[in-house]
């Protein structure tokens, strides 16, 4: 019972923080709005890390005019003949525009390179690229904000397995996902050379350890928010917890998941 009353006020603690911060978020676009402003959040991952429920607590209550979710799917035929890039430019935000990318242009530093959808060479014009592209667009008024979830092979195991099993989830498994864990060291490798040549000044990789779910989306709102100045902004509610949520560094590269 003591164990019951304990979740029912964790849960309580959680839902009151998330609306706060969902609050802050409607302040946050109201001035976006009033500016003209767009915005990028690049949402990257481990499979199974949360992206998805943290994008659903990050737009929920946004204006569905001005917000928009980009997840990419397979390339067709005719963009697998276009220069990389040009397959995502369609979907940057125009003023007054909030978007979100679940996963992005990244894909070619992931799963595209351990799964071997792209080539070698492939992958080096990339890395040659991203930067001075991100640069461009920042350049030009965007926005950019990069988050990568994190969490440990234990609970990616175990989140994958909780999919199979349940039957409102059967949309979120995919052939990729069944490599996922026996993949585990390949991904690890390729995040942490894509971390080392694509954090950069303008546009650095946020990490976000996501093992608690909950605890991990209320703190990416929060660095999401104290990110950016607007009116009537809370300091104190949107100032993250730098043990869930940090700017990579080579310094910090050992609080990375293995």
């Amino acid at each position: 019972m003591a164990k019951k009353r304990d979740d029912d006020e964790d849960d309580h603690h959680y839902r009151r923080k998330l609306r706060e911060l969902q609050i802050e978020l409607v302040k946050l676009q109201h001035q976006l709005i009033a500016e003209g402003a767009r915005v990028l959040v690049i949402l990257e991952g481990r499979d199974g890390a949360g992206k998805d429920g943290a994008i659903k607590r990050l737009t929920e209550h946004m204006s569905p005019r001005e917000t928009r979710v980009h997840a990419p799917g397979k390339p067709s035929s005719r963009e697998e003949t276009q220069w990389y890039f040009q397959r995502f430019v369609p979907f940057l935000p125009s003023g007054e525009e909030f978007v979100v990318f679940n996963r992005s242009w990244y894909n070619r530093a992931g799963v595209e390179r351990v799964m071997g959808f792209c080539t070698d060479a492939e992958a080096e014009a990339f890395f040659d690229s991203v930067a001075p592209f991100e640069d461009l667009l920042m350049r030009d008024g965007i926005a950019l904000r990069k988050y990568y979830l994190d969490i440990s092979k234990d609970e990616q195991r175990k989140r994958l397995e909780a999919r199979r099993d349940d039957p409102l989830k059967q949309w979120k498994i995919s052939p990729v996902d069944e490599e996922a864990i026996k993949n585990w060291h390949a991904y690890s490798k390729a995040r942490d050379e894509m971390f080392e040549r694509t954090s950069h000044k303008t546009a650095p990789w946020r990490i976000v350890s996501g093992n608690v779910k909950k605890t991990a989306r209320l703190e990416l709102l929060r660095d999401l928010l104290s990110s950016f100045s607007y009116k009537g902004k809370d300091k104190k509610l949107v100032r993250p917890d730098r043990n869930v949520v940090f700017e990579w560094s080579a310094k910090r590269a050992g609080r990375v998941a293995p």
